[in-house]
C-alpha cells in the first residue's frame, strides 16, 4: 500500500510539471517477469538480409552498482554492457559493433572492468568494435573507447580528461568553531584516513596521492597502447587532464576520426568485409527504439517521440543521471570529468 500511494503521489508531481501542449500519457511499469534484452532494428537496409551491425551504448555515470532512483532501481553499467555483448556472441549475424559512449566517466575499477570486457569480447571473436563518441566521452568514458579498433567523435564532442580523481572534504574546521570534537577508536594510524571528520596529515596525503599516482599510471599506460602515434613530446600535455573538443582530439591523435553515426555503421560494415547491414539496438521490452539516435540508457524511463511523456513510475529516476558530477557518489577514486 505504500508503494502505491508514493506511486501516485509521483504521478501527481510529475503531472504538475508538464506543459499543457498535448496529450499526456503516463505508462507504469510495474516491472515483469520478462526483462531480457531484445533486438530492435533502426536501419533496415535493402538486401542486408540476416546481417546485422549492433549499437552497444554505453550511457552516464560509470561505477559497479544499480542506479537508484526514487521508487527502485536502475541499471548496473558494467553488468549491462556484460549482457549486451553476450546477446552479440549468442547472434552470429552480428558482424560488428558500435560501441556509443555518452559518459563522463566513472570510477576507476568499473571504468577498467569495462574496458577488459571488450577487449576480452575482441579477442574471442573477431568482432570489429567502434566507438562513436557522443556528447560527452571523458576520463573513464575515453578509457573504455580505448578498447575499441577504431574511435569516431562528432566535431563537438567533449573529451580527454585523462586523469584521476578523488575528492575529499572535511568539515574539521567547521566542527571545530562550534566546540565539536569528533574522536575515533581506530586499529592504526591511518584506518580513518580521509574522514571527512579529521584532517589529512602529510603521511595520509601520500598515501592517497600513490594510488592516484597508480591508477593513473595505469590509464596512461591504455592510452600508449591503443594511441602508439601520439609523438611522445606531446604526450605528458594530452594527458594531464584537460579536455578537447572533436575537432582537438583528432589534432592532439586521441581519435581516429571526425564522424557522426552514419560514418561509424559505413566503417563497422567495412572492418565486418560486409556490403549491407541492418542496423539493431538492444533494449529492455518497454524501451521504444524508433530511430538509430534512440539510446537505450542506463535508465528505465524512456523519453516517447511524439511529445508524450512516459514515465516508470516503479523506477523514477529522481536525480538525473545526465548530471556529471559526483553527487552523493560514494569516496572513491574516479576517472570522471566533473565539473564540480
Amino acid at each position: 500500500m505504500q508503494r502505491l500511494i508514493l506511486t501516485i503521489l509521483a504521478l501527481l508531481a510529475a503531472s504538475l510539471t508538464l506543459p499543457a501542449c498535448g496529450p499526456v500519457t503516463f505508462t507504469i511499469d510495474t516491472g515483469g517477469a520478462n526483462k531480457r534484452l531484445t533486438s530492435s532494428t533502426v536501419i533496415d537496409e535493402p538486401g542486408a538480409g540476416a546481417t546485422r551491425v549492433a549499437i552497444i551504448d554505453v550511457t552516464g555515470m560509470i561505477y559497479n552498482a544499480s542506479r537508484r532512483h526514487l521508487l527502485g532501481r536502475g541499471e548496473n553499467p558494467v553488468s549491462l554492457l556484460h549482457e549486451k555483448l553476450q546477446a552479440v556472441r549468442a547472434d552470429h549475424n552480428v558482424k560488428a559493433v558500435i560501441l556509443r559512449i555518452n559518459s563522463p566517466g566513472g570510477t576507476v575499477n568499473a571504468s577498467d572492468a569495462m574496458y577488459r570486457q571488450i577487449v576480452r569480447f575482441k579477442a574471442d571473436t573477431a568482432t570489429p568494435v567502434i566507438a562513436l563518441m557522443m556528447d560527452v566521452s571523458a576520463s573513464g568514458g575515453y578509457y573504455i573507447a580505448c578498447a575499441a579498433d577504431h574511435t569516431i567523435a562528432y566535431p563537438s564532442t567533449v573529451t580527454g580528461s585523462i586523469g584521476v580523481v578523488m575528492q575529499l572534504i572535511s568539515v574539521k574546521p567547521l566542527m571545530t568553531r562550534w566546540g565539536i570534537d569528533a574522536q575515533a577508536i581506530t586499529s592504526g594510524p591511518n584506518k580513518a584516513a580521509g574522514s571527512p571528520l579529521a584532517t589529512l596529515t602529510g603521511e595520509q596525503r601520500a598515501i592517497f596521492q600513490s594510488l592516484v599516482d597508480d591508477f593513473y599510471s595505469r590509464f596512461t599506460q591504455v592510452v600508449r597502447d591503443a594511441r602508439p602515434n601520439i609523438p611522445p613530446d606531446r604526450f605528458a600535455t594530452v594527458t594531464d587532464g584537460r579536455i578537447f573538443s572533436g575537432a582537438q582530439a583528432l589534432d592532439a591523435g586521441l581519435i581516429d576520426q571526425v564522424g557522426d553515426l552514419h560514418d561509424a555503421f559505413s566503417l563497422a560494415k567495412r572492418k565486418a568485409g560486409v556490403e549491407r547491414a541492418d542496423l539493431i539496438l538492444y533494449r529492455r521490452p518497454a524501451a521504444y527504439a524508433g530511430s538509430p539516435y534512440a539510446t537505450t540508457p542506463n535508465t528505465p524511463a524512456n523519453a516517447s517521440p511524439n511529445a508524450t511523456t512516459q514515465i516508470n513510475l516503479a523506477q523514477f529516476n529522481f536525480a538525473n543521471d545526465a548530471v556529471y558530477h559526483i553527487g552523493g557518489a560514494p569516496v572513491g577514486f574516479y576517472y570522471l570529468w566533473s565539473l564540480d
